[in-house]
């Protein structure tokens, strides 16, 4: 059912990234959208000295819950889970997503913060086009 409502990556290529090794787990396949939140995200990291993020594979999947549950729900709210976490709703692209996450306090915290070691995100869209953005972060 959340497929028929969901489409995921805003209509782009469904192709997947293959998914990457992160010490001794298998992180589940990432799509292009995710992979260039990711890619920004470290990138960002990196201007300001921080070593990058590693995907985990727990975080992409309650990432991927929370981003689909705001999607389908047309809700943008905060998960109960205990992570840190970046939502946004409407931004068109992943540097936009990054640019508002960046130009605001709190998400600025967020992807700055030297503690967090793990990333997960997530980009759905609903059928008239509006994207919610998810990102979640543990040390």
């Amino acid at each position: 059912m959340l497929g028929s409502i969901i489409n995921i990556c805003v209509g782009l290529t469904m192709a997947m990234v293959p998914p990457r090794a992160t010490g001794e787990k298998s992180v589940p396949a990432l799509h292009p959208i995710e992979a260039r939140v990711i890619e920004k995200t470290n990138s960002q990291r990196a201007q300001h000295g921080l070593p990058p993020l590693t995907v985990d594979s727990g975080l992409l999947t309650s990432a991927r819950r929370h981003a689909a549950w705001m999607t389908n729900s047309r809700s943008m709210t905060h998960t109960n889970q205990p992570v840190g976490e970046n939502i946004a709703m409407g931004q068109n692209s992943s540097s936009e997503v990054i640019n508002s996450w960046m130009n605001s306090s709190g998400h600025r915290a967020n992807i700055l913060n030297p503690g967090y070691t793990r990333i997960g995100v997530a980009a759905y869209t609903t059928p008239e086009g509006t994207i919610y953005w998810c990102q979640q972060f543990l040390r």
